[in-house]
């Protein structure tokens, strides 16, 4: 089994992932929750650098500005993705994470797709279809944890 990073912008599924995944009984962190970023909203370099130096098999999910830094311990970097009318719908229904509900943070959600998601997509090693039904996507990631990784 492999390291595999779910990356992708603010509704695009990945926490729904995640969480599908773990009740497959797979070990995963959504670095969205608990005490895996700065009050930046950085990854905390000591915390993540001591998970990846220890979990051989995990499936993280999370988009941070300094993750990059940590692509070398990821077997596949995934990014989802989805068009931002798919996108802002599901920020406006879910009730797990408020991020998305007011006009601004749709409007920044519309900005980082121009910005963030062209920047996620040149380093992600795959990139699968959000608007996918969910079991659909957890398949393709599933698929990956035996594939050998781009960066070996």
């Amino acid at each position: 089994m492999a390291r595999v990073l779910i990356t992708g912008m603010s509704g695009v599924g990945k926490s729904s992932v995640l969480k599908e995944l773990g009740e497959r009984g797979y070990s995963v962190v959504d670095t969205d929750y608990g005490h895996w970023k700065t009050e930046s909203g950085l990854w905390d370099e000591v915390l993540m650098g001591a998970l990846l130096g220890e979990s051989t098999e995990l499936i993280v999910a999370g988009t941070v500005e300094n993750q990059r830094m940590f692509y070398d311990r990821f077997d596949h970097v995934v990014l989802l993705s989805a068009p931002s009318e798919v996108i802002l719908e599901r920020v406006r229904a879910r009730a797990s994470n408020p991020y998305g509900s007011t006009a601004t943070e749709q409007a920044e959600i519309v900005a980082n797709l121009e910005t963030v998601e062209p920047l996620l997509r040149r380093s992600a090693t795959v990139e699968f279809d959000a608007t996918q039904p969910l079991d659909a996507v957890v398949a393709e990631i599933e698929g990956l944890l035996d594939r050998p990784s781009r960066f070996t």
